[in-house]
């Protein structure tokens, strides 16, 4: 079979696979919806096999869709990169990269993506902010360049580098019985009820392990689907809460919840870099990870320095 798909067809067809909707897609590529179709047919008469089918009102890959959409996306990727290449012999700085993180990470993260653009602004980012769940879908996705996450999962075929601890505290409303004593025992922390992650999270993994290795379990109240949820429902006193450091600058200063001072803790785990281990290092993403890793615990303590005793 001789195939003559161009790269725009490939282009087109990756971006139909992505959204599975002609109409999403027509929109994101700025095109006409007959002119996407037209596209997608031209490239089904060339492969004398159906890449799309309905299921109602819902678009699906046929086998052949799903074997173009992997092949398609390995290709954009390669173009992407011979473009950072060819830019980086010219002696400029060019490049597109797809991040994800967790909402814990964002605050830092925006933070050290502010500094790495002032220096390298022809790279640009695209940023998404999911929970656990939603960065492993994405760890999955050909289209996703980095992740940051607190729990590497071990099931994946994943490139992870360390990069700053993650410590997880306790935190309590400031009128809450246990701030104002002195070394708190997990015994005596144990009496209390705590509000915490939905489960799968990776602050409620760390959380479960930590306890478990101690012999103890929670009391727990309530489930929350955030970190803003969690710090809410702690600060109108409806339970102890377990959260990393780098989401409490603002409440802290603002006394909104306070650190009880529990014996072993906080939690120490580390932040991770992650890639997929067959991903192809682009000249912006090898520039960036080398950014993340020399700088962010730097960024971090320069930022807020009274915070840095945690880490």
């Amino acid at each position: 079979m001789s195939l003559h798909i161009t790269f725009r067809q490939l282009e087109i067809f990756a971006c139909v696979a992505k959204q599975l909707s002609i109409t999403r897609a027509a929109e994101f590529l700025h095109l006409s919806q007959p002119a996407v179709s037209m596209q997608v047919k031209q490239v089904e008469n060339l492969i004398g096999m159906p890449l799309l089918e309905k299921n109602g009102k819902k678009l699906n890959l046929t086998s052949a869709g799903t074997l173009l959409q992997d092949y398609a996306e390995k290709m954009l990727a390669s173009h992407s990169i011979l473009e950072q290449h060819l830019a980086k012999l010219a002696g400029a700085e060019e490049g597109h990269l797809n991040l994800v993180v967790p909402e814990t990470a964002n605050q830092f993260v925006t933070l050290v993506l502010a500094q790495f653009t002032k220096l390298h602004p022809g790279i640009s980012f695209h940023l998404e902010i999911h929970n656990r769940k939603g960065l492993l879908e994405c760890l999955k996705d050909h289209g996703t360049d980095l992740a940051i996450m607190g729990q590497v999962p071990p099931e994946l075929d994943l490139v992870a580098e360390a990069f700053m601890k993650n410590p997880l505290v306790i935190i309590a409303p400031p009128d809450h019985p246990l701030c104002g004593k002195q070394k708190i025992s997990l015994h005596e922390l144990m009496k209390n009820k705590f509000v915490v992650r939905e489960l799968g999270s990776g602050t409620r993994i760390a959380m479960q392990r930590f306890f478990g290795e101690h012999g103890m379990h929670l009391k727990t109240s309530m489930e929350m689907p955030s970190n803003e949820a969690i710090k809410q429902a702690v600060a109108a006193g409806l339970g102890l809460g377990i959260i990393s450091m780098h989401t409490l600058q603002q409440e802290l200063a603002l006394k909104q919840i306070t650190i009880p001072q529990v014996e072993k803790m906080p939690i120490l785990r580390n932040w991770y870099l992650v890639h997929q281990k067959k991903k192809i290092l682009s000249p912006a993403m090898a520039l960036f990870i080398q950014f993340v890793t020399q700088n962010t615990q730097k960024i971090w303590s320069s930022k807020y320095p009274e915070l840095s005793s945690f880490l």
